[in-house]
This record gives C-alpha cells, sequence and structure tokens, in this order.
C-alpha cells in the first residue's frame, strides 16, 4: 500500500463508518460493532502511517485545487502525525465508553451521536494532515458544524442555548479573524503551504509587512482559532457542558480543543516560523496573554462546584499551556507544546469518563456531594487521581515532561514572569483536583435528606447515603481505567514523542 493511499484511506474510513451507521441505525450491536471495527482499522492504519513519518517520510496526497493556489491537500509531518494517533486511539475507548453511557441513561439519537463522532474523528485527521492553510480552515470548519449536533443533543433549552453559544463564538471568529489571516497571508507570500521554518521571513525582507503588521497578522490567527479557547473567546467551552459525557470527552480530549492547539502550533512553525517570531518579538504578547489565561482559568476553576464546570475551566487553563508554548517559539517550548497535546488528551479524557461514570453510577454533579464514594467507585475515583496527578504535572503522571519543557522554554526567552505562572498554575490545579478524590476516599458521606425528616420510619436511610450507588458498567469503567494507566504510561514514552517531534524544531538547510 502506497503512503498517498494510507492518507486517503485514513480519511475515508470514518466517513465509510458515518455511511455504516446510518444503515445499522436500527441495531444497536451492529451498529456499535461497525463503529469500533472501523476505529481499530483506522488506529492500525495510522500506526502503520506514523511508522514511515517518525523515520523521516513525508507522504502527501492532493486531492484537487479548487481555485488556483487553493488546494485540498495532505501531507504528513510529525506534530499531525502525532496529533492523529491521539485522535485515532482515543476514538476507539471513546466509542466503548460510549456504548456503556448512552445505553446506561438510555439515550435518544445515539445513531445521529455516533454518525456526528465518526465525522469529527474525520474531521480531526483532516486537519492533522492538511498540508496548506486553506485545506486545515476547511477541516476546522466541518469539525465546528459537525460537533454542534452534539452540543445540542438533549434537544431542551438548555442545550439549544449553549449549542448556539457554542456555534456562535466559534464560527464567528474564524469568518472574522482565522479567514481574514489566510488572506492576509496568501497576499504577502503567495502560497499558503505549510513549510518548516515559515514563509513570511520573505515577506518580512522585503518590507512588505511591518513588524507592527505581523503582531496584528499572529493575533488574527491567534483569536481567529477559537477552538484553542485563549480568553476572552473561551466562552463556548463551558457552554458546551450541556452535551452528554462522551461529547465533553470529544470536545476536550480527543478532537476540538485540540484542533485548536495543533492549528496554532502548526501556524507558529510552518507559517510564521521559529526565527522570525524570536527575532522579531512579536511573539511575546501572546505568551503573556496565555499566562494570563492559565492563571484565570485555574482560579475560576476553584470557584465551581460541579465537576464537568469545573473541569471546563481546568481545560481552559491546559489549552493555554499549549499556546503558550507556540508562543515561546524555541524548541523546547515547541516539544512541550507538542507533548501537551497527548498528555492532556489522556489526562482529561480520563477525567470526563470519570465524571460521567460518576454520574451514571450515583447520579451525581457536584464535587459537595461527592463525600465517601470512592468506598462504592473505587476504580473510578482512583483513576481521577492518577489522571489528575498527570494533568498537575507530576511524576509519574505524562504532564510531568511537557510542563517540563514548557518551564524550559520559559527559562530559555527569560519569561521568568511566566516561568512563576507555570508554578502557580501547577498548584491551582493541585487545590482543584486532588481534593475531588480525597472527598470521595476520605470525606464522610453527607446524610441523605431525600428520604424522610428525623424520627421518621425512613430515618435509617441518613446512616446510609450511599446505598445503591456502585461503580459504572463495565463498559464505562475499563476505558477510564485504560486512559488512566495511559496517562501514567506516557511518562514513559516521553523520549519517544521527544524524538518524534524534534525535526518540526530544526531550521531547514537554505
Amino acid at each position: 500500500m502506497t503512503d498517498s493511499m494510507q492518507i486517503w484511506l485514513s480519511l475515508l474510513l470514518p466517513l465509510i463508518a458515518y455511511v455504516l451507521l446510518t444503515l445499522t441505525g436500527k441495531s444497536p450491536n451492529v451498529r456499535e460493532g461497525c463503529t469500533l471495527t472501523v476505529a481499530s482499522i483506522l488506529f492500525l492504519l495510522t500506526c502503520r502511517l506514523s511508522s514511515d513519518v517518525f523515520a523521516g517520510e513525508r507522504p502527501e496526497w492532493i486531492w484537487g485545487e479548487w481555485l488556483p493556489g487553493f488546494q485540498i491537500a495532505f501531507k504528513v509531518e510529525p506534530l499531525g502525525m502525532l496529533f492523529a494517533l491521539v485522535a485515532s486511539g482515543l476514538w476507539i475507548l471513546t466509542t466503548i465508553y460510549a456504548v456503556g453511557y448512552m445505553r446506561g441513561h438510555n439515550e435518544g439519537h445515539q445513531t445521529r451521536f455516533y454518525g456526528c463522532f465518526a465525522f469529527a474523528i474525520f474531521a480531526a485527521l483532516a486537519a492533522a494532515y492538511a498540508k496548506n492553510l486553506f485545506t486545515l480552515f476547511v477541516a476546522y470548519e466541518i469539525m465546528t458544524i459537525s460537533t454542534y449536533p452534539l452540543v445540542t443533543h438533549h434537544g431542551n433549552e438548555e442545550a439549544r442555548n449553549g449549542g448556539r453559544v457554542y456555534l456562535g463564538i466559534l464560527l464567528s471568529t474564524s469568518i472574522a479573524f482565522f479567514m481574514f489571516a489566510i488572506a492576509w497571508t496568501y497576499s504577502l507570500a503567495g502560497t499558503l503551504e505549510f513549510t518548516l521554518g515559515g514563509i513570511l521571513a520573505g515577506p518580512v525582507a522585503d518590507d512588505k509587512i511591518s513588524t507592527v503588521g505581523l503582531g496584528i497578522l499572529l493575533a488574527l490567527f491567534a483569536f481567529g482559532i477559537g477552538k484553542a479557547a485563549l480568553m476572552p473567546f473561551h466562552r463556548w467551552l463551558p457552554a458546551a457542558m450541556v452535551a452528554p459525557t462522551p461529547v465533553s470527552a470529544l470536545l476536550h480530549a480527543v478532537a476540538v480543543v485540540k484542533v485548536g492547539v495543533f492549528s496554532v502550533l502548526k501556524v507558529v512553525v510552518y507559517i510564521f516560523g521559529l526565527d522570525l517570531l524570536t527575532d522579531s518579538g512579536v511573539n511575546l504578547w501572546l505568551a503573556y496573554v496565555a499566562g494570563f489565561s492559565l492563571v484565570v482559568a485555574s482560579l475560576v476553576a476553584m470557584t465551581k462546584d460541579n465537576l464537568k464546570a469545573r473541569l471546563a475551566y481546568s481545560t481552559i487553563g491546559q489549552l493555554a499551556y499549549i499556546t503558550l508554548g507556540a508562543a515561546l517559539a524555541t524548541p523546547s517550548s515547541i516539544i512541550g507544546g507538542g507533548m501537551h497535546i497527548a498528555m492532556h488528551a489522556v489526562g482529561k479524557i480520563t477525567l470526563f469518563f470519570c465524571a460521567g461514570a460518576i454520574y451514571v453510577g450515583a447520579h451525581k454533579k457536584n464535587i459537595s456531594d461527592m463525600r465517601g464514594l470512592g468506598r462504592q467507585m473505587p476504580f473510578t475515583f482512583g483513576a481521577f487521581l492518577l489522571a489528575s496527578v498527570s494533568i498537575i504535572g507530576l511524576p509519574p503522571g505524562g504532564g510531568a515532561w511537557s510542563k517540563w519543557f514548557l518551564a524550559v522554554g520559559t527559562v530559555e526567552t527569560h519569561q521568568y514572569l511566566l516561568t512563576a505562572a507555570l508554578m502557580v498554575s501547577s498548584l491551582l490545579n493541585i487545590a482543584y483536583l486532588v481534593p475531588i478524590p480525597m472527598l470521595a476516599f476520605m470525606g464522610k458521606p453527607k446524610p441523605d435528606e431525600s428520604h424522610g425528616h428525623e424520627g421518621s420510619e425512613h430515618d435509617s436511610h441518613h446512616h446510609a447515603p450511599t446505598e445503591g450507588i456502585h461503580e459504572a458498567p463495565m463498559m464505562c469503567v475499563v476505558p477510564l481505567c485504560i486512559t488512566a494507566i495511559g496517562s501514567v504510561a506516557l511518562f514513559f514514552a516521553a523520549d519517544w514523542i521527544y524524538e518524534a517531534l524534534l525535526p518540526i524544531t530544526q531550521t531547514p538547510n537554505l
């Protein structure tokens, strides 16, 4: 099988899954079996392709040219390959988890749910393999549209309001800023192709754009890629928490936000170029905006009692780490940002899996109601603790390495205030994550006041508030245990990820 065939087959498989889901929608077991089969084939194909890419090959496939200079084309490089591995691998586990969750809750419109999920994976892979900005933009917009039905899945007023915020912010930022930035880039460079070392150094040398203009162009990209959830364009992410938990996992770990921060990294590395940004200094303002976002989002997360809301603001902060890595524009920070895409994906999907499992098994949404639940749900809260260690950035969690490289990037650029911001944010991560499993394992259950009043025949229920609470179905618990172990396994895979990403930080020989 040729490399180009592997690319188009990888993109075709999620679409095949969508068709099969539509045809088998009335037979749930067949429908979900088709999804898992296609997802497994895709992951194996992605692994096969990755062996070539990490060995130095850069396979590509050109689909066609819509307008002169605007091709739909794909070329696989290490950063995109890493993102594709994460998205395709987690599709399998998220599907298994979704089967347990959606059936456990008797959710409606399950065929539509799985179909939109498959389409979102297609968009994620199209973005990962994009050869130019135009292809990336098309994939980015497909991701927005395909996930809107997932956000509004429940169909109630709250879901519709959340969907309006989600769609409104993401479409308005991409049209007003991202699209304009792409057009400006094309007018300057005459090309939109991702090129190692960037494509804007020539226009800058020819005085086609000033340093101020370069900073404005960077701002258009940074805020136009709204899925990166950089403040103040972050409200869509908490609003989208009205969706079912498997959708939240998709939004926060597998596809949507990862497309955002991945796009920011691609633009910095392949459009601006690390040398141009560090020489001009136009990147520092973005680094401080990211530093502000990661601290403030962590502070807001501490105030949220609803578990999914707390995790949503945690995600905003963690995405800012990746944006910070891109903005610092050093080899260490770029590798740290790329690593954090994988580290955060596995850690955060575990936390959302746990949140859903807690809701299925205990019908609890608020952290204050989770006292003592760890005794009935030890696997769920144990997995939550392991993933929290990774998100915080402590060994043996994978996040320890990505945060280390980001910290090295701040020191290399002598931005010690940003070093402090990373440290403060990690301390805040401890403050809003660790108390949750500690409360569950060590806290005394709250009296269950829903069973009558004191002195009534139901008073015995006050002494057994966790009665009837148990682990969620196995199809929910097994995936979260696997991803929790994965968040630790990534700690030992950091050297492999470092070697894989190193080529994108090297200046090409001219």
